[in-house]
């Protein structure tokens, strides 16, 4: 078996690690993903007024990367107005498992660094404590 060195780590060439987080890469999929999961199924303006800070653009480009994965699935009415709606594939309630546990890891993580850094710091990321 054939390895590769990712960030100081070595990996076999069949780790599927990547592929698992090329579905999760991004501001919004994340989110997107946990509405689903939340609510059912849900119309593309519902999915508008839940993540108010998502643009229209971005909201379709996420959407049609979860579809091409088969995470989720979109179907259209063909109605006069059109209505398209939005579920959870079969094969995408797989992934509960996983968001779960990373939701978990995340919750842990702030407790964690609210015991290093205290409760009230100012959230701060990676790149910007490398720059100081």
């Amino acid at each position: 078996m054939r390895r590769k060195i990712v960030g100081g780590y070595e990996m076999s060439d069949n780790c599927k690690v990547e592929t698992a987080l090329e579905i999760l890469v991004g501001k919004w999929k994340p989110v997107i993903l946990f509405q689903l999961f939340s609510n059912g199924t849900m119309r593309f303006s519902e999915l508008q007024r839940a993540i108010p800070n998502i643009s229209k653009k971005m909201l379709t480009q996420q959407l049609r990367e979860l579809e091409y994965h088969d995470i989720i699935h979109r179907e259209v009415y063909r109605q006069i107005p059109p209505k398209v709606e939005y579920s959870i594939t079969a094969y995408g309630t797989n992934m509960s498992t996983a968001l779960q546990a990373i939701n978990d890891w995340g919750e842990a993580h702030v407790e964690h660094l609210n015991k290093l850094y205290g409760e009230n710091r100012a959230v701060e990321s990676f790149e910007v404590k490398l720059n100081t």
